[in-house]
């Protein structure tokens, strides 16, 4: 996905381009290179490079590079940021997410329900999009919600892509990646959070070494557990009960990351507030995960994005071209005047 928001701009912007994949997922970088090629793509224009972080360094500091694009954790963004602006190289750099989804006590809890099960447990909660904390205003609210959630997590299934479509979601993409989760997990639950779900030592027949991790459900979070301060990027959501609208606001609004938000309600006026005052770069009315469509620019604030443009949509052209102002003369009886043209960034 991220990929394809970064390629489709650059090229057709007219750059040559390098897609430096996570070391962790090497092989779907070559297979689009490859049907690239295969639509006619002339070799060279896109490049793969794998590899770690010397890899990534080769490319901030090498005088060819021009710009980079990056989605990752905050701290590589803020890394890849800092070091490309120290080598005059233009960088839009997105970080990791906390994103709250606030239910209201007017909202259709079913349909906020099925919502928070395919936004906080979809591709194993390992995506920068998904909705890892619930907001229910009001404990009413908050236990009705509750009880909306427990059955439809405790129908989740969890196997091998060989299942096909008998399984909601996989395993995690590594054996740290499980172990952290589950570290997270039993660090909620040793700080007071109370474990309603509990998606930990999951064993999968014939794949006992599998990196599964169960979905997860907690109630009672508080802002200064590690649960709710950390993103998990793993299938667990936390519930934390704000007993206003301004409580749930300001708690969104107070959190280090600003990249996805959303909210669930009957009345236009709350959700026009919301929309209006919340300090989150995308934000969903009815809507779990509002990533727009692909012609509009989007993207994260705060801790969540590093860079003045954002990805895709117009500011991606802003991006991966320079602006050029000829001024001309003439004297042929052409009306003075200036030209602005845009240019590939090399």
């Amino acid at each position: 996905m991220i990929p394809l928001w970064k390629m489709g701009p650059a090229l057709s912007a007219g750059n040559a381009m390098i897609l430096k994949p996570s070391e962790r997922v090497p092989s779907t970088a070559l297979m689009l290179a490859k049907l690239a090629q295969e639509a006619g793509l002339p070799d060279g224009v896109l490049q793969v490079m794998n590899g770690d972080k010397e890899a990534v360094d080769t490319l901030l500091d090498h005088p060819t590079i021009q710009a980079l694009g990056f989605v990752g954790s905050t701290p590589i963004a803020q890394y890849i940021y800092g070091r490309a602006a120290t080598n005059g190289k233009r960088a839009q750099c997105f970080g990791g997410a906390k994103n709250h989804m606030l239910i209201m006590p007017d909202a259709d809890l079913d349909k906020a329900a099925d919502a928070l099960i395919g936004a906080g447990f979809g591709a194993a909660g390992e995506r920068c999009m998904a909705i890892s904390v619930a907001v229910p205003v009001g404990d009413a609210t908050a236990d009705a919600l509750i009880e909306r959630l427990i059955p439809r997590i405790e129908k989740l299934k969890v196997g091998p892509y060989t299942a096909g479509n008998d399984v909601d979601f996989g395993p995690v993409i590594t054996a740290a990646a499980k172990s952290r989760i589950d570290g997270l997990v039993n660090k909620g639950v040793e700080q007071g959070a109370k474990l309603v779900v509990d998606g930990r030592n999951l064993r999968i027949q014939g794949y006992e070494n599998g990196f599964f991790v169960g979905p997860s459900l907690f109630d009672n979070v508080t802002a200064d557990m590690d649960i709710y301060k950390e993103e998990i990027f793993g299938p667990v959501l936390s519930t934390v009960r704000a007993q206003s609208y301004e409580e749930a606001l300001k708690l969104v609004m107070d959190n280090d990351y600003g990249n996805g938000t959303a909210i669930f309600t009957a009345d236009g006026d709350t959700a026009r507030d919301y929309a209006s005052r919340v300090n989150v770069g995308m934000v969903g009315v009815n809507f779990p995960i509002p990533v727009p469509l692909s012609y509009y620019t989007f993207g994260g604030w705060k801790k969540s994005a590093f860079g003045d443009l954002n990805q895709y949509g117009p500011d991606a052209f802003r991006f991966y071209t320079k602006t050029k102002t000829v001024t001309t003369r003439w004297f042929s009886g052409i009306k003075d005047g200036a030209n602005l043209n845009f240019k590939a960034l090399d």
